[in-house]
């Protein structure tokens, strides 16, 4: 008999368009081959085949990065995105201070000992007088 292993989360299946690509992933490809096959055919006479291809695939590996990069079931963008939001546009981490009563109260009763001891040498200052 034969056997299929079914995954348990069907949330992380994504349905196929053509060639086992997703819809995300043709349009990406597209706007890469859109935009870097024009780019090597127009500038290979003007700076070699090996500058043209290295400019088309610098122009193309954006598109690569956000069609097939994905960390915890979201894409690149939202990555980004949230990345940006946490570093620079939200306020950092607020740490819980509290305030010890007791150093209080100790610092209040060494200036009362203080002045006690002021008032004392003060008192016998003028008895000597």
């Amino acid at each position: 008999m034969a056997y299929v292993n079914i995954p348990n989360d069907l949330s992380r299946i994504k349905t196929k368009v053509a060639l086992n690509l997703t819809k995300r992933q043709l349009l990406c490809f597209a706007g890469a081959a859109a935009l870097g096959i024009p780019t090597y055919l127009f500038t290979r006479s003007v700076i070699g085949n090996t500058g043209a291809m290295l400019l088309m695939i610098a122009l193309m590996l954006p598109f690569f990065f956000f069609a097939m990069y994905e960390r915890d079931g979201l894409p690149a963008e939202k990555v980004a995105r949230n990345i940006i939001n946490n570093l620079f546009l939200r306020p950092g981490p607020r740490p819980y201070n509290t305030e010890n009563m007791y150093v209080i109260l100790t610092k209040e009763g060494e200036a009362i000992d203080t002045d006690k001891k002021d008032e004392t040498a003060a008192a016998k200052r003028k008895a000597q007088k």
